[in-house]
């Protein structure tokens, strides 16, 4: 006799008898509960705000912006970064998380697991494939990320370092050797149009005052093994090396020219940097510069925000008068998208058409580039603000084409120009449009 077939009941399992084999209950209350608690969640911010309550930017990135329908499923896993960055009284949480921790554990809570930055990849992502990782040991204070490194390095005396400086080192996207004749393929292409071309690379603040670094933490080992060959690297590719530069300014203003709490230098380096930038466009242009402190003021460190924290670090202000006289330092500016300064010359500057692509070490001197330069384009080559075609442009606007990459961006690889689309772009753009 054949055997009838089982299907399916046509009703939701929950209606079915309570006798019936494929009765499930719905777990009602459970359910009810879990719906509240997401709907509170959800709404809070929304409420908050009505009511004149702001979320803060206490990590160096943008709050997480409502998600797209357009972005799919995206749409409900985006919803929680959201709402977490939402919540208004985040900041006295971490604090709080902050006290608890230090009071039973010593250290800070990990707030730098998942954190971004703008130097590269993600300091939690895995390393890519063929790259060769250590094993880290979890000496010093601070909370590991996911790839065993940390965002941020708790040196003593309260310094802060920027924890990709080791990352870099120790698990690059590319080898540095590489990434060097990359960057002379760069240098060829530039140069067989006719324009001059000029690399400098900003050490790390990690290289130039490492003695409040901690006696141990993740990566060091390989960090302080790879030093001396990358400057080796670099220095055999013909970069301006400003070193010895910063070195003599510490001496000078009797203080390390990078401040405890943020990874970028300060005024002096600016200065260090813009001048020697016009010395290698026109040997001996400085001669006749004058500058001295006229100021200073307060601004936000970007490391502390990074650690869910916040802190302040003082900035001297200087003038900068090329030719002793005319004060031709400006302000500083954002470089996402092209930022052109032309005014006469002065003695002293810098006269021909200069494209400076850079990183966030252009940004923080681009007070003093302006006092060099008296024609200059400013542009961050990790901007998403304008396409690869308008980048290309600046290049061929230009007389003279520097480019600036901090010494981790070198190390590590992020240096997104880098790629093939890129070079061979202005290979055949730059070859059409010789300097004459």
């Amino acid at each position: 006799m054949a055997q009838e077939s089982q299907q399916l009941p046509a009703v939701h399992e929950a209606w079915l008898p309570r006798e019936h084999a494929l009765h499930r209950p719905r777990h009602g209350g459970r359910q009810l509960i879990a719906l509240i608690c997401a709907v509170v969640f959800f709404a809070s911010p929304t409420l908050m705000w009505v009511f004149g309550a702001r979320p803060a930017e206490i990590e160096n990135r943008r709050l997480t912006g409502f998600p797209s329908l357009a972005d799919g499923w995206g749409f409900f896993t985006g919803l929680a970064s959201w709402g977490t960055d939402q919540l208004v009284f985040r900041p006295w949480a971490i604090s709080a998380a902050d006290g608890i921790s230090e009071m039973i554990f010593g250290e800070s809570a990990p707030h730098d697991q998942s954190g971004t930055n703008n130097g590269g990849p993600l300091p939690g992502s895995a390393p890519p494939a063929g790259a060769t990782t250590p094993a880290p040991s979890n000496g010093g204070s601070g909370p590991l990320d996911q790839a065993g490194y940390r965002q941020v390095v708790e040196g003593s005396d309260g310094w802060l370092y920027y924890g990709l400086d080791a990352e870099a080192k120790c698990a690059p996207t590319r080898p540095l050797p590489e990434t060097i004749a990359r960057i002379s393929e760069l240098r060829n292409i530039v140069e067989s149009s006719g324009r001059k071309f000029v690399w400098v690379v900003p050490p790390d603040k990690s290289t130039m005052v490492p003695q409040h670094l901690p006696s141990s933490y993740p990566g060091k080992e390989c960090q302080q093994e790879a030093q001396a060959p990358t400057w080796a690297a670099l220095d055999s590719a013909g970069i301006v090396d400003v070193r010895a530069g910063l070195q003599e300014a510490e001496r000078q203003v009797g203080r390390a020219v990078y401040p405890p709490d943020d990874t970028h230098w300060s005024a002096e380096g600016g200065l260090v940097m813009a001048a020697a930038l016009a010395n290698a466009v026109q040997p001996g242009v400085t001669q006749t510069w004058t500058f001295k402190a006229i100021g200073s003021y307060t601004g936000s460190a970007d490391l502390p925000p990074l650690l869910g924290k916040h802190g302040d670090k003082m900035e001297v202000v200087y003038d900068l008068r090329p030719d002793g006289v005319n004060d031709r330092a400006g302000k500083l500016i954002d470089i996402d998208t092209p930022a052109v300064t032309n005014v006469p010359p002065v003695t002293g500057q810098v006269s021909q058409k200069t494209l400076v692509y850079g990183d966030s070490f252009t940004k923080a001197s681009s007070r003093y580039l302006q006092g060099a330069f008296s024609n200059l384009t400013m542009l961050s080559f990790s901007s998403n603000k304008i396409s690869q075609d308008q980048a290309i442009q600046q290049f061929v606007d230009s007389d003279v084409v520097v480019l600036e990459t901090v010494e981790r961006n070198v190390s590590g690889s992020y240096l997104p120009f880098l790629s093939d689309d890129m070079l061979n772009a202005l290979r055949t753009t730059l070859s059409a449009h010789p300097l004459n």
